[in-house]
C-alpha cells in the first residue's frame, strides 16, 4: 500500500463468487489494518483473537456474533472484538469491512 495516495476502502477491494477476500493495508509490529469483502454466505467460523479489534463495516450487511450476543450490522456501524473471546461473522449479503486489531506488548 502506497502511503500518501487517496483511496476508497468500498473500492479498494472486491467481492469475489463464493470467497472471502483479504488486503492488508497496513503491517506493523503494534497492529494491522486489514480490509475483507465477503461473498453472501461467506463468513469466519467461531474463534479467538489473543487482542482487542475495531470491525468497521464499510459495505453490506452481515451478523457478528461475540460470545453469546448476536450484533446485525450494516454499513457504518462499528464494534470492538474483545481479545480472548469467541467470536464469528456471517454475511447476510455482500459484505466489505476493516478489521484494526492493535497489539499490546
Amino acid at each position: 500500500m502506497d502511503s500518501s495516495k487517496l483511496f476508497r476502502l468500498a473500492d479498494f477491494i472486491v467481492y469475489a463468487d463464493n470467497s472471502v477476500v483479504s488486503k492488508t493495508i497496513i503491517k506493523k509490529e503494534t497492529g494491522t489494518v486489514t480490509l475483507f469483502a465477503f461473498d453472501k454466505g461467506q463468513g469466519l467460523s467461531p474463534h479467538i483473537a489473543p487482542f482487542d479489534a475495531l470491525v468497521q463495516i464499510v459495505d453490506g450487511e452481515c451478523v457478528f456474533r461475540i460470545g453469546e450476543g448476536t450484533n446485525n450490522m450494516q454499513t457504518g456501524d462499528c464494534i470492538i472484538l474483545p481479545a480472548g473471546l469467541v467470536h464469528s461473522v456471517e454475511s447476510a449479503k455482500p459484505f466489505k469491512m476493516l478489521l484494526t486489531m492493535i497489539k499490546i506488548s
